[in-house]
């Protein structure tokens, strides 16, 4: 899986859910608490664009219907039965980075 660069270094003390692409795929930079999240963009529900929603007690809540993501896990509020897919992200020095398979990886099974 390849890194890529997806942010400037950042002021992790501001709160920000950001829409962000990396290896052609359309994901949410979040953080919260000072804590840095990467889920994909979209919510399984009702393909709702996360990244106009906001956070709760470590959950990001979905703009259209509510419905709440564990930013660790992925797993969806008991009784939603979903989940969002997390990606690895790492705070680096020289910027914000996600762990994303390319279009390569997909394509050869490598």
């Amino acid at each position: 899986m390849a890194w890529y660069k997806i942010a400037e270094p950042s002021d992790l003390s501001k709160p920000f859910l950001k829409k962000i692409s990396a290896g052609g795929k359309s994901l949410c930079l979040v953080n919260a608490d000072g804590e840095l999240s990467v889920t994909a963009a979209k919510c399984p529900h009702a393909g709702a664009d996360l990244s106009q929603g906001w956070c709760e007690n470590g959950r990001l809540i979905c703009p259209f219907h509510r419905y709440a993501y564990d930013l660790k896990t992925g797993r969806g509020a008991p009784g939603q039965n979903d989940y969002v897919r997390i990606y690895p992200v790492e705070n680096r020095a020289d910027g914000i980075y996600v762990q994303v398979k390319s279009w390569l990886e997909k394509l050869t099974g490598k």
